[in-house]
């Protein structure tokens, strides 16, 4: 067997590896590892990866359904053992890793996927570790084999031992007879370089041999070949002396100089404790103020703030840098960092994000009192100032390039420094000392954070770098750079070249740390250096080699038992778990915090800062007032410890504080077994799932047969789907022989029999249509079954040749010749006007035919014309005449005409028969007019759609035709008639039966089914049938009410739920997704009606057995990618869209004809997932709730804002209570109230703009206008602008008149009643406030004259998220108080002024089209080809701007200072309003505009087109 040769960290690019043989030492621990569990320990360079992918090989060949699991310590290693293990065994390799968006992986559905592509996984171990702690990886039942690298890490509570504490050691072990599907434990192979971290060898090898269940082990019978292939480097050990410590301090100016500043330095300035003290001030005595205090004492008593702490590290830092540096470095260090410094704190600069602030001005103030003195630049001046290490450190590192350089190689080497700043200063030295400048190109390596948090001030000199790692990298390997300066991330995890010398600036910490530094140096004749001072100690080197020698000999003899694991007592001090057998996911008091953590961050924090637990100890470290004392004297506890923890108030009271006793040996114990009870108490409550996660973080697999419930945004919605056509309302069975007679009558003309194969349905007098026929007559038909007798033989036969006749004069070009078979059948009933005549006319007809009398084009239902006329006199009752040609149209018979024509009639009478040059003109001749161009009856004659586009009219002049080359159809005007009417009426009756369907089959016994005829043929009707009316109003008034009753329904039923959670679960619910799946579950395609009704292309119709389609096979159908032509010729293209838009039609025309009560019937035929009651017993449910007690009088000052006076002041509580409110109130904060509220203010706006008289708004019109009064701009302003005048009276005196009460008034605004407890949120609503005061006039003037909507000066409100929140919450309180009335919800518009602007919004037709969209749209609506438009936004020294760019040219640009991610917004919309004027886009089509979610979608030119076509064909 051969395999790429793979080193522990390699040298380059593993694709360009060699082939080589697998060596005897690997062979000898490959087969080691198949017997059993070991723990490979090889240097650094050995092959130990090498080994490990052998043996998943083995694995994949052997095992056929458990996988191996590879785990490596960091993202980096991950990456790199990944592309190995892939480049070498040929099976599917995943990788997963903190890096991979560990949100993504919150699902059992995705890792049930992993685990069946995949035959290797690799990941980081706390990927892992998640996967098993919630049940989505069952480690004794997918999982084969274990490798872990670096595998002495596995100790403590470090990730590797978690996996094999928690989930290993407790299954049960495997034997020989174990089979692929036996639930036991995985084998396990460990790879390290230096097994241990202490100096007692024996213990350290026997505990991690206990946590890892393996042996530790080397090669034993190959040691000869193994030292071939490893290069110990030659160990060489340089003295330095001692740093000189002047008597005076450290000898630099500038450090002198920031000390100086620094001990001036009061904690009492630190803007961090003068926020508390002021808070403090303000709070009265509670849980609040507690908390505050301990945070101010502790902040007073540690001086550990983060200005403070940090400059003290800082100083701290720079004297160390001149004590192992020199004079020169600290100098450069203080300047280099103080000018970084300032400029991270200037607030144009975003470097240091998670700087406040009030910290920022606080550290510049204080960093410009510092004197800094330029360093020198002058090389003689640096080269003097360095210390005796680093002028050794320099020798050495010239002296090895020396070495190398004799032996004609390049030069490669590396330094390892204790502390990162070092790394920095040390680089920065090398670069500027002449003799390494010279010869050595210098990188520095750093390790990374990823992390946005604050963590200290020092942070900032990781922006000194000014190079990538992976550059470093990159360069160190291709040669551009010969040295680096590392700290010990280089140690292991970074794929790094093996070096020429390994130089240890510091002495390494342990033993791991001087093997891992060691292996680095693996070339040939390399070298591996420590640096001493000649005081210090020297036998550390002696010591660690003999603890190798140690365990070099117990890794090399024979395997010995280990005894059982001694669990170290602190770790098991109060440890408790508790295993979920639905998913055998594992908790654990070890991880509570961070669980508890997670779950109050998904929580929805309305743009303020992000939820957390707050903990409380008991007892507290400092007493009250603490920080008040002038003795301030320590506390002196040492335990026990009990603690409370304290939930966001969106969650329920009983649910928000948790509290353990004092009994626990540690603080941090009494935290974690309170985080752990809280979090049993939201598993016990429904909040986490069985997987132990937040329900927004997984999926609910047992919850009604959801798709992907609850995941963190909606499944994205299917492009199209291919099921199956729709249902033909005539299809009947081929053994139905049974006919049923029905009377159709249309006003004006004799009463038609009409047979049809099933029994038609009994209609009412308003389903009927009006047909609109030719002359502009609106005519009233009916349709009634006939009883009585069955329908004879001979009747069906009577009417099939009656049939035949009546459509074969208008429709027969497009009829099968000879072919009767119809799906419906008609006769007269009765005696018809001049029945016999026309009898007589075709016996004589009939006749000729027979003995072969007749010309050209006749038949025995056609007549020539001359010779018709003759015979019987040239009648003026003939209803349909045509040219001789079969390609000539029918036309009407306006009259006979005998008069003589004029020349110039002649002339152009002739020019229409120049093909007959002889042609006689004789008399009488007829004048005949086309036929109507209208042949859809169904149509009014002025179109009462909302569609826009002009409507042309076609001039119809009569002519003359000659009778010998003319033909009469023999058919009666009342027969022609019914011949052009008939397929109207068939159309609606089609449509009709349809609906009847729907009703007996998925509504029946639904009161749904009682919702009248048309308004159901509405809903059931797609766009693409081109009817005159369609879905889509019923639309957009059926997800509004689906969202409106879906929000109720959950809101009640789920009174725990927080808002994210709601939200999520109705998103979910109400998704196109969702819908469309639910649709084709209960077959509402086969319903849909969307096949086009065109009269120029109709034909009578014959009935076929439709091919039938199960459920299952459309839902597979639905699901399928495969969307070929290969789909039988019965499916068509619908889309996912459509399915669910209908849905929601239905639900729009039940809530039409019957509320919400008939809106709700008609969802719970779909059911979507959820338990639908009535709203009446919803808000019942929701009126559950304790009355609040000692409810504040001032609440009546909100009640006369909003004109409502509350029954239950609870509500009025919960709505103006912000998260971060701190009070003893026990109500929970608004967000539930605006998740109610939000959907009551969308169904009482989209309900009056459905309904607003004379207007019948397309769906783009509902969309826009909707907008205009529930965007959060808009709602803010109200809030802002709601106030109410108050009275009060205050004592004064004069010299006069003594002391006197003097009455004044003040305004009291809604705004300034939310109940808080945050000072960002009070800073946040005075800045809201006083743009208001600027700006506030202005919108309402233009909200109250102007014809154009305020967009961008709504925006320049930049009101925060929690502002419009509220008055959606006041909305949400007032609908549950009134017990569901909408119409209260209304009043409190009307009293804020938000039902005003709607009303002037529609009546006044304001121009509401956000200036963004119409920009938008009008580009896509330019022709021939639609523009491209960008928005390129800059920000720059406090300044933001946006450029408009259209097709890449910049047409204009607005600029306004930066205050907050509003100013974006701003600048943005003001920007696209003054890019619409200069384009001049205030007139584009909204008609032909959809919207999903706030996304416009402009429709092409074509698609509406053929609408119009339809219309201006059908026009008299």
């Amino acid at each position: 067997m051969s395999l790429p040769e793979n080193d522990d960290a390699p040298d380059g690019d593993t694709s360009t590896k060699s082939v080589v043989h697998t060596r005897a030492y690997q062979h000898e621990l490959l087969d080691e590892s198949l017997r059993r569990n070991i723990i490979i320990a090889l240097d650094t360079g050995s092959g130990k990866t090498h080994i490990a992918v052998l043996r998943m090989k083995h694995e994949a060949e052997r095992e056929p359904r458990k996988i191996s699991w590879f785990i490596a310590p960091t993202v980096a290693l991950v990456e790199q053992q990944c592309e190995v293990i892939k480049s070498t065994i040929p099976v599917s390799v995943g990788m997963v890793s903190g890096s991979s968006e560990p949100n993504q992986w919150k699902d059992a559905a995705l890792w049930r996927k992993i685990l069946s592509t995949h035959r290797i996984m690799v990941t980081t171990p706390q990927v892992l570790l998640d996967a098993l702690h919630h049940g989505y990886i069952d480690m004794g039942l997918d999982i084969g084999l274990l490798v872990f690298d670096e595998a002495h890490h596995a100790i403590g509570k470090h990730p590797y031992n978690m996996i094999m504490k928690n989930h290993y050691h407790s299954l049960p072990p495997r034997t020989n007879a174990s089979s692929t599907f036996a639930r036991v434990r995985p084998m396990v192979l460990g790879l390290t370089a230096s097994p241990s971290y202490g100096s007692d060898v024996e213990k350290a090898f026997r505990q991690l041999s206990i946590n890892m269940d393996s042996e530790i082990c080397s090669s034993r019978n190959n040691r000869d070949e193994l030292s071939r292939y490893v290069h110990r480097p030659e160990f060489k050990h340089v003295m330095y002396a001692s740093p000189v410590h002047i008597w005076d301090g450290i000898p630099s100016v500038n450090y002198h100089s920031l000390k100086a500043v620094l001990s001036t330095l009061n904690i009492e300035d630190d803007p961090y404790v003068i926020a508390l003290r002021a808070r403090l001030a303000k709070l009265q005595p509670g849980d609040d103020r507690r908390r505050i205090d301990q945070q101010l004492s502790k902040a007073v008593d540690k001086e550990d703030t983060f200005t403070h702490k940090g400059l003290r590290d800082f100083a701290r830092t720079a004297e160390d840098i001149c004590i192992e540096l020199g004079t020169w470095a600290c100098d450069w260090y203080v300047a280099k960092v103080i000018d970084r410094a300032k400029f991270a704190a200037n607030p144009f600069n975003n470097i240091m994000s998670a700087w406040q602030e009030k910290e920022k001005r606080y550290i510049l103030n204080i960093l410009a009192r510092v004197h800094v003195v330029k360093p020198s630049s002058k090389s003689e001046e640096i080269v003097a100032s360095v210390t005796p290490k680093v002028r050794t450190l320099i020798e050495t590192l010239i002296m090895e390039e020396a070495i190398f350089r004799s032996l004609d190689e390049d030069y490669s080497g590396l330094i390892f420094v204790t502390r990162r700043d070092t790394v920095i200063v040390l680089a920065e030295l090398l670069r500027r000392i002449p003799e390494t400048a010279q010869i050595f190109r210098v990188g520095c390596l750093l390790g990374s954070s990823s992390s946005f948090k604050r963590h200290s001030f020092l942070d900032i000199t990781r922006t000194m770098l000014e190079e990538s790692q992976s550059d470093t990298l990159r360069d160190f390997k291709i040669g551009d750079k010969n040295l680096i300066v590392s700290t010990s991330v280089a140690e292991e995890g970074i794929d790094i070249q093996a070096c020429g010398s390994v130089v240890r600036f510091d002495v390494p910490p342990n033993v791991v740390s001087w093997a891992q530094s060691r292996g680095r140096a693996r070339r040939q004749r390399s070298s591996f250096i420590l640096m001493f001072e000649e005081t210090g100690p020297r036998d550390v080197v002696s010591k660690w080699e003999e603890t190798e020698r140690q365990m070099m000999e117990v890794y090399s003899k024979p395997r010995q038992e280990t005894d059982a694991d001694d669990n170290d007592p602190n770790d098991m001090d109060g440890y408790m778990e508790i295993e979920i057998v639905s998913t055998g996911a594992l908790f654990t008091i070890d991880i509570a915090i961070p669980h508890l953590n997670h779950f109050c961050a998904v929580i929805p924090s309305g743009g303020q800062d992000s939820h957390v637990p707050v903990y409380e100890l008991d007892p507290p470290d400092y007493w009250e007032g603490w920080h008040l004392d002038p003795v301030r004297l320590p506390q002196e506890y040492t335990g026990p410890w009990g603690a409370t923890v304290i939930l966001p108030r969106a969650l329920p009271p009983h649910l928000r504080k948790f509290t353990v006793d004092r009994v626990f040996s540690s603080k941090r114990r009494a935290q974690q077994r309170v985080a752990y009870e809280a979090y049993l108490q939201l598993f016990k409550a429904g909040l986490v799932n069985h997987h132990m996660l937040p329900l927004s973080s997984a999926i609910e697999p047992d919850r009604a047969e959801e798709v992907e419930a609850m995941l963190a945004e909606v499944a994205k919605r299917a492009s199209t789907a291919q099921v199956s056509v729709q249902m033909d309302p005539w299809a009947v069975s081929q053994d139905e022989v049974s006919w049923f007679a029905h009377e159709l009558v249309v006003e004006g003309l004799p009463a038609l029999r009409i047979l049809t194969r099933n029994p038609l349905p009994t209609f009412a007098a308003s389903d009927f249509p009006t047909l609109y026929a030719p002359g502009r007559r609106e005519l009233a038909m009916s349709l009634h079954a006939l009883a009585g007798t069955p329908v004879s033989e001979d009747e069906v036969r009577r009417a099939r040749e009656w049939t035949y006749a009546l459509f074969l004069r208008l429709y027969g070009s497009r009829m099968d010749r000879d072919k009767d078979d119809f799906s419906y059948l008609f006769l007269p009933m009765g005696a018809w006007p001049d029945a016999d005549s026309w009898n007589e006319r075709r016996a004589w007809q009939r006749d000729r035919f027979a003995h072969g009398a007749t010309l050209r084009g006749e038949t025995a239902s056609v007549a020539n014309a001359a010779i018709f006329g003759r015979h019987f006199l040239y009648p003026a009752d003939l209803a349909l005449v045509r040219g001789v040609s079969k390609f000539d149209k029918p036309l009407r018979l306006q009259k006979w005409r005998y008069e003589p024509l004029t020349p110039e009639e002649e002339e152009k009478f002739r020019e229409q028969y120049e093909a007959y040059p002889d042609l006689q003109i004789t008399y009488p001749l007829m004048v005949v007019k086309e036929l109507p161009k209208r042949r859809n009856f169904l149509i009014p004659f002025t179109d009462a759609s909302t569609d826009r586009r002009p409507v042309v009219l076609k001039e119809n002049l009569p002519f003359l035709l000659h009778p010998e080359n003319a033909l009469v159809e023999l058919g009666s005007v009342e027969e022609v008639h019914y011949g052009l009417l008939l397929p109207s009426i068939l159309r609606w009756l089609s449509m009709a039966l349809t609906v009847h369907s729907l009703c007996t089959e998925l509504f029946l016994k639904s009161p749904v089914a009682d919702v009248p005829l048309p308004l159901l043929v509405t809903a059931i009707t797609a766009p693409a049938a081109q009817e005159r009316f369609h879905y889509q109003r019923l639309e957009t008034l059926g997800d509004t009410v689906l969202k409106f009753v879906a929000s109720n329904q959950l809101y009640a039923e789920f009174p725990l739920w927080h808002e994210g959670y709601l939200s999520r679960k109705k998103d979910h619910a109400v998704a196109n997704v969702n819908l469309a799946r639910w649709a084709v579950k209960k077959g509402v395609y086969k319903w849909i009606i969307r096949d086009r009704f065109v009269p120029r292309k109709w034909k009578p119709h014959s009935p076929f057995l439709p091919a039938s389609s199960s459920e299952k096979e459309v839902e597979q159908i639905l699901t399928t990618k495969d969307k070929g032509k290969e789909q039988k010729k019965s499916a068509e293209e619908l889309s996912t869209k459509m399915l669910a838009d209908v849905v929601e039609s239905l639900i729009g025309a039940a809530y039409e004809h019957g509320g919400f009560d008939l809106a709700i019937d008609c969802v719970e035929r779909f059911d979507l997932g959820l338990s639908w009651k009535k709203l009446p017993q919803r808000v019942q449910a929701m009126h559950e709730v304790d009355d609040l007690a000692d409810i504040p009088d001032q609440l009546a000052l909100v009640e006369q804002m909003i004109g409502y006076k509350f029954s239950r002041r609870t509500f009025l509580v919960q709505a103006l209570t912000h998260a971060s409110y701190q009070g003893d109130s026990a109500a929970m904060s608004l967000e539930r109230l605006e998740f109610l509220g939000d959907a009551a203010l969308d169904m009482i706006v989209v309900d009056y703009l459905y309904h607003a008289p004379g207007k019948d708004y397309s769906p783009g019109y509902m969309h826009i206008k909707k907008e205009s009064v529930v965007n959060s701009h808009i709602l803010a302003y109200f809030c802002l602008a709601t106030s109410l005048p108050m009275e009060s009276a205050m004592p004064t005196w004069s010299p006069t008149e003594g002391l006197t009460m003097v009455g004044e008034t003040q305004r009291i605004h809604l705004w300034q009643c939310l109940l808080h407890s945050s000072h960002r949120l009070l800073e946040d609503q005075n800045l809201t406030f006083l743009r208001y005061q600027k700006h506030g006039a202005a919108i309402a003037h233009a909200l109250a004259h102007d014809s154009i909507y305020p967009w961008a000066a709504l925006t320049s409100l930049q009101a925060p998220k929690f502002v419009s929140d509220m008055v959606e919450s006041l909305f949400g309180a007032v609908y549950i108080d009134s017990h569901g009335s909408l119409d209260a919800v209304r009043g409190v518009m009307r009293s804020l002024g938000l039902f005003g602007v709607l009303e002037r919004v529609v009546l006044e037709d304001v121009d509401v089209l956000h200036p963004v969209s119409r920009l938008e749209i009008w580009a896509a609506q330019q022709r021939p080809e639609k523009k491209e438009v960008e928005y390129k936004l800059e920000k720059k020294k406090g300044q933001v701007s946006c450029a408009v760019l259209i097709d890449g040219e910049e047409v204009v640009k607005v600029s306004a200072s930066y205050r907050t991610k509003v100013s974006q917004d701003e600048v943005r919309f003001t920007a696209a309003e003054r890019a619409n004027a200069m384009v001049r886009a205030q007139s584009v089509n909204v008609d032909l505009v959809s919207f999903d979610g706030d996304e416009a979608i402009v429709a092409g030119e074509g698609e509406l087109a053929p609408a119009a076509e339809e219309i201006n064909e059908d026009i008299p």
